[in-house]
């Protein structure tokens, strides 16, 4: 099968997997390794598209779960696609609503059918199968779906991860059948837990699918940062080399390093925008937890190398007054540091890998960061 997207591997690191590539979808290229900006109701909390495109974001991905739930998939086609609801004429990803339907707070339970979830609006209780996923991400128009997977938790044992990965390689399955959208291309996820055994089984039957791209579900759900990083690079060997590799839910900086050395062409997270509205702003000297009294009187910005709007315009001094009296413009200032924070950083990480020194800039940047974050 031709896919609408292209993937090509432009340069590999000699000294480990890490490596460049690019990525050409119906609305546009995207450079690899990249960091995707997390729009899970079609926004990207407190930041504009615009806002995006300016700080060098080329692709997002939106939750079709929230989505289905209001305003409703149908509504969103209607109204001419996700890219024109959202003003963002860039490539997109959905996601299938596999993991947030087992939510604590949503989740009704689970068989090999589907997962049953309590709408958190009329609390009715509702189903998200293979079917209802891939109908809700064709209605959308996104440029990459997700088959439907299910994600365990972290501190289930081995036998509900295997009956685990069983429906989601049987959902995945089904999602091939189903999805007939010619303009959009799916992803296979591959779980299996903190398991090498059932990892190994999942990328070989999501193999046999010859999905377009794969994704790596069921990482940095609770489990200590040790086996993140053994399972992402045990995980992402055992994938083809000309297939997108796509590590879902991390955006540390300490992570990011970790899943490009292993080989990771996109990762997603809500974690700078997370931690800015919160408090904590990165800086090339370290995390800052920016409602730290000291940061009272400081007069410099967050990063005095950072070219970001927050930085150019506004001190500590007046970051630390907006947190610490939970203004919206201050959550809103250090998301947009954050956000842009990655996205500088993982261009920084491309321009080492071409220039061969990715290990160097690794050592240099996770010495001021450690294990704090």
């Amino acid at each position: 099968m031709k896919w609408l997207l292209d993937f090509k591997i432009k340069i590999a690191d000699e000294t480990t997997n890490a490596r460049i590539g690019e990525l050409i979808t119906p609305h546009g290229k995207v450079n690899t390794p990249m960091f995707v900006p997390v729009a899970t109701k079609a926004t990207v909390k407190t930041l504009t598209t615009q806002e995006l495109l300016d700080m060098g974001a080329e692709i997002l991905i939106v939750n079709a779960f929230h989505l289905h739930l209001h305003p409703g998939t149908e509504i969103i086609k209607e109204l001419g696609g996700l890219h024109k609801f959202m003003n963002w004429n860039r490539p997109l990803i959905t996601d299938n609503g596999g993991f947030q339907a087992t939510n604590s707070y949503l989740f009704h339970k689970i068989d090999e059918t589907g997962i049953y979830f309590r709408s958190p609006h009329d609390g009715q209780i509702h189903q998200i199968n293979p079917e209802e996923a891939i109908r809700y991400q064709n209605n959308l128009g996104a440029d990459i779906i997700m088959a439907l997977d299910e994600c365990p938790a972290y501190t289930e044992n081995y036998e509900y991860v295997k009956q685990s990965l069983d429906r989601t390689l049987s959902w995945a399955v089904e999602s091939k059948k189903i999805h007939q959208n010619t303009n959009q291309v799916m992803f296979g996820i591959i779980q299996g837990g903190i398991f090498k055994d059932l990892r190994q089984r999942s990328v070989e039957a999501m193999r046999e699918l010859d999905f377009a791209g794969y994704g790596l579900g069921g990482i940095s759900v609770g489990e200590p940062d040790n086996l993140i990083y053994e399972i992402t690079r045990y995980t992402a060997n055992l994938l083809p080399k000309d297939k997108m590799r796509y590590l879902m839910g991390v955006g540390s900086p300490q992570i990011i390093f970790e899943a490009v050395e292993a080989g990771i062409d996109l990762f997603d997270s809500v974690f700078p925008t997370r931690s800015g509205r919160h408090g904590t702003v990165f800086s090339e000297l370290g995390p800052i937890n920016i409602k730290n009294a000291k940061y009272r009187q400081d007069s410099d910005p967050i990063d005095s190398n950072c070219t970001c709007f927050t930085c150019k315009n506004y001190s500590r001094a007046y970051l630390t007054h907006l947190i610490k009296h939970q203004e919206m413009l201050g959550m809103r200032l250090a998301a947009l540091h954050n956000v842009h924070f990655i996205l500088n950083l993982v261009r920084n990480i491309r321009e080492a890998i071409e220039e061969g020194r990715f290990l160097e800039y690794k050592r240099e940047v996770l010495s001021k960061y450690g294990k704090i974050l």
